[in-house]
């Protein structure tokens, strides 16, 4: 679709003039049927005309209406009020009927003209009765609801009640009005709840052009005597779908206008009245909605099937799965983010010849769009202007937290961030399990050479991401180990918080898994389940419905985890409660043993901090606790805070006392000798 009206000076000029010699043919088919009394002789005005034509005046019908065809033969595209009329469907008499009410918006002395034709002082104002006297070949057709006068809102009619139709006030709607004077843009009542979508720079990706194509040549197939259907672009990525969506914008000559659903009204007659005048819109204007489906909850979801139900004009609509119900036969696309070869290339082309591997780096660990990786590229050249940083290692920092921050899923009361501390010198670990541990930093690191370089990513469906198990007793080290390898790999940890997860409503534990799996699916940051056996437990034989429901849940997060592409954590200490599906699905599991004493040792000897003042503590002596590293962080503490209250340093005795006090929380029996320190009890 072209632009309707072209904004030059030339064009505004030519239908300034066709709008004046129209609204003069109405004031001139007015004062001649003015009653004689009131005529008073009008002033010479001079039509426009040809040259071998003779010179009439704009006050008399035939000039005027010769003067409005002269100005349209001469303008290309053709005057407002003609475009207008071709595109909304008004017969001659109903354009006639608008230009008489939008005459009197545009010429105050047309209000006493139509007092004194219809002989009352008190209805200076247009009716249908004054129209169908006025104009040539009336019509009754023209008062009905279904014509575009009414059906399209180009008139507003104040019928108070009693007062016939035909007598009421008629009014041109003001963004009309200013259609036929050439001032185009979006009607208000519109333009609050619709933002414009913008095509980004560069283009599409190849993967996402050929959905795109895909997409348009479905669109161009339908016959054109069909109301065209939604374009529904699908897939969970809504950054890659506004793309897509404004880049079909561009190439069918569009405006893409997005609606959140949230801000459509929920009346019928407010719905209504905002698909007529979307509809007009699409008409008059180059434009098509976006409508933003993917947040939509089941009220919403129903007020845009009945929008897209009501409007015959283009729509692209963005969710997640098909919407089988808009359209008998959708048009439809699966819009994804970039492949990982194509997000390294975007970086390499966003970063320059000298990216090196940083390219593949921040595609192997980030899933990004193309705007987004240009934009972050974009920001980070002007924060090394700024401090004068252009050193590659603090480029590489500076575009790694960039990443990271922009992928950080918003879990809300899902899962809880936990700002990692812990780092290989703090925790303490068997050599195997620390052998381990590196091993999950290590495949964690080298994901992108070996599924993307080395292929294992075309031969797999699932499976691409990492799933751990840490078990071991309470205490032992594990959600410590966590925050190890957050820290080292420098992406977020996130805590589930099971309790807001499994829900007792069916379903609703199955659609928060999802949410929690789709915003972590960017790269940024690591799931930990903490005591993972209350989500990941045995599937049990079905004797209620309870127990079909809860094994439903557990296929679903089987499903899911091996879909899962990050690493994910589950840490438990009954691992002889876990499903055995779940076993097979892990790619590490790491037994946190209790810890012996030369662990212990190492253990206490880290837990007080360098900046803590001790006094002779036997690190070897407090081995002998049977404790865990946990109770020992505990016990160091409360220690500290002993000393802090006598003003002194961390000894032995406060230790021991702080020692004693936790084997009495945890119900062991305290035996009195092992708490005395030279001869002394603590």
């Amino acid at each position: 679709m072209s632009e309707v009206v072209v904004p030059q000076s030339d064009w505004l000029e030519a239908n300034g003039r066709y709008m004046a010699a129209a609204v003069a043919w109405v004031r001139a088919l007015l004062r001649r049927r003015l009653p004689q009394e009131v005529v008073a002789p009008p002033p010479r005005r001079l039509g426009w005309r040809r040259r071998d034509e003779p010179i009439r005046s704009l006050e008399d019908p035939a000039g005027a209406r010769a003067a409005m065809d002269q100005a349209a033969e001469a303008m290309t595209p053709p005057p407002a009020l003609i475009i207008l009329a071709d595109r909304l469907g008004l017969s001659p008499l109903e354009r006639h009927v608008l230009l008489l009410c939008a005459a009197v918006e545009l010429d105050t002395s047309f209000a006493m003209l139509c007092a004194q034709v219809q002989g009352d002082p008190a209805r200076p104002y247009p009716t249908f009765a004054l129209a169908l006297s006025l104009f040539d070949d009336p019509a009754w057709d023209v008062l009905s609801p279904e014509r575009p006068l009414r059906g399209w809102r180009l008139i507003e009619i104040a019928q108070p009640g009693g007062i016939a139709l035909t007598v009421s006030a008629l009014r041109a709607d003001e963004r009309i009005v200013n259609f036929l004077k050439g001032v185009t843009y979006l009607d208000d009542r519109l333009g609050a709840m619709l933002t414009p979508l913008t095509a980004g720079e560069g283009g599409l990706p190849p993967s996402q052009q050929a959905a795109a194509d895909l997409a348009l040549r479905q669109w161009r197939a339908v016959d054109a005597y069909q109301a065209p259907p939604a374009i529904q672009l699908l897939g969970p990525d809504a950054s890659s779908k506004r793309a897509v969506a404004a880049w079909i914008g561009d190439a069918l000559g569009l405006r893409l206008l997005r609606l959140d659903p949230a801000l459509l009204p929920s009346g019928p007659a407010e719905l209504d009245a905002f698909a007529r005048l979307w509809r007009r819109e699409a008409r008059l204007l180059p434009v098509a909605l976006y409508v933003d489906a993917d947040a939509a909850d089941a009220a919403q979801a129903a007020n845009v099937e009945r929008l897209i139900g009501r409007i015959d004009a283009p729509v692209v609509l963005a969710a997640r799965q098909l919407w089988p119900h808009t359209d008998d036969a959708p048009v439809a696309v699966d819009i994804d983010k970039p492949t990982p070869a194509e997000q390294s290339a975007l970086w390499g082309a966003a970063l320059g010849p000298d990216a090196g591997d940083l390219a593949d780096v921040l595609a192997g660990q980030f899933n990004l769009g193309a705007g987004a990786i240009a934009e972050l590229v974009r920001r980070e050249r002007l924060a090394s202007d700024d401090d004068g940083a252009g050193d590659e290692t603090a480029r590489r920092t500076r575009l790694w937290d960039a990443a990271r921050a922009i992928s950080r899923p918003r879990l809300d009361t899902l899962a809880r961030r936990i700002v990692p501390r812990a780092t290989w010198d703090d925790i303490v670990l068997p050599q195997a399990e620390t052998a381990l541990l590196h091993g999950v930093a290590d495949q964690v690191g080298q994901r992108a050479k070996v599924y993307r370089q080395w292929g294992f990513a075309d031969r797999m469906n699932r499976g691409l991401g990492i799933t751990v198990l840490f078990a071991g007793p309470s205490g032992s080290g594990k959600t410590m180990a966590a925050e190890v390898l957050a820290s080292h790999l420098r992406l977020d940890l996130f805590r589930i918080d099971l309790s807001t997860v499994v829900s007792k409503y069916i379903g609703e534990t199955e659609a928060n898994l999802r949410r929690l799996f789709d915003a972590a699916e960017d790269g940024g940051a690591i799931l930990f389940f903490d005591e993972a056996d209350a989500l990941f437990g045995k599937r049990t034989e079905v004797k209620e419905s309870h127990d079909r429901y809860a094994n439903i849940e557990i296929d679903y997060l089987l499903q899911r985890m091996e879909s899962f592409g990050g690493l994910a954590i589950l840490a438990s200490n009954m691992k002889s409660a876990l499903d055995t599906a779940f076993l097979r699905r892990l790619r590490f599991v790491l037994d946190f043993p209790f810890p012996g004493v030369p662990e212990r040792s190492a253990i206490w000897r880290r837990a007080f901090p360098a900046a803590t003042p001790t006094d002779g503590l036997d690190f070897d002596r407090l081995a002998r606790l049977n404790v865990t590293g946990g109770h020992i962080a505990v016990i160091a503490l409360n220690a500290a805070f002993q000393a802090a209250q006598a003003d002194g340093s961390v000894t032995m005795p406060m230790v021991l006392n702080a020692a004693r006090i936790e084997y009495r929380k945890l119900g062991r029996p305290v035996n009195e000798s092992d708490f005395r320190w030279q001869g002394a009890v603590a």
